[in-house]
C-alpha cells in the first residue's frame, strides 16, 4: 500500500534584510518588516502560518515517522530542506513556521532534525530573496 502525501503550497516574498546565516533554522513570516537581527528568516509576507495549514495536512505531520520536504521556488532556482514531524508539534503560531536542526519543538515548530539550516541554503536563492518584489513558493510534501 503506498503512502499518503499531503501538500501545502505558501508564498510569500523577499526583503533586502534577508541574510539567511542562521546555522541550525529556517523561518518563513506573515510580518512583512525584517530586521538585520533576523538571520533565519528567508521568506516574509507568507499567505500562512503555521496556524492556517490544513487540519489533514497537521495530522499527518504530527505522526510519529511523518517525513517533511520543504521546496523553495524563486524564478528558476530552487532548493529543499528536509525535516521530519513529530507528535510534539503544535503547529499553531499564527505568524511563523521555523525548521529546525534540533529536535526542539513549539508552537512555531514546522519540522525537526532538517539536513539545512539558512546557512544551509542556496546563495542564489538567497540572493533572489533579497529583491522585495521577488515572490517565492514554498510546497511542503509530508509523508507518513
Amino acid at each position: 500500500m503506498s503512502t499518503p502525501e499531503l501538500t501545502e503550497v505558501i508564498r510569500g516574498f523577499g526583503h533586502p534584510n534577508v541574510q539567511a546565516t542562521h546555522h541550525s533554522t529556517v523561518e518563513f513570516t506573515r510580518e512583512t518588516e525584517l530586521s538585520r537581527n533576523g538571520d533565519c528568516i528567508l521568506v516574509v509576507a507568507t499567505d500562512k502560518a503555521l496556524s492556517n495549514l490544513g487540519a489533514e495536512f497537521k495530522a499527518a505531520l504530527q505522526k510519529p515517522h511523518a517525513k517533511l520536504a520543504i521546496k523553495i521556488e524563486v524564478d528558476n532556482v530552487c532548493d529543499e530542506i528536509h525535516a521530519q514531524g513529530s507528535p510534539k508539534l503544535a503547529l499553531s503560531h499564527p505568524q511563523e513556521m521555523v525548521v529546525r536542526k534540533s529536535n526542539f519543538a513549539s508552537d512555531r515548530t514546522l519540522g525537526i532534525y532538517a539536513d539545512k539550516a539558512a546557512k544551509d541554503l542556496s546563495r542564489a536563492l538567497v540572493e533572489k530573496l533579497k529583491n522585495p518584489k521577488q515572490q517565492a513558493k514554498i510546497t511542503l510534501t509530508v509523508n507518513c
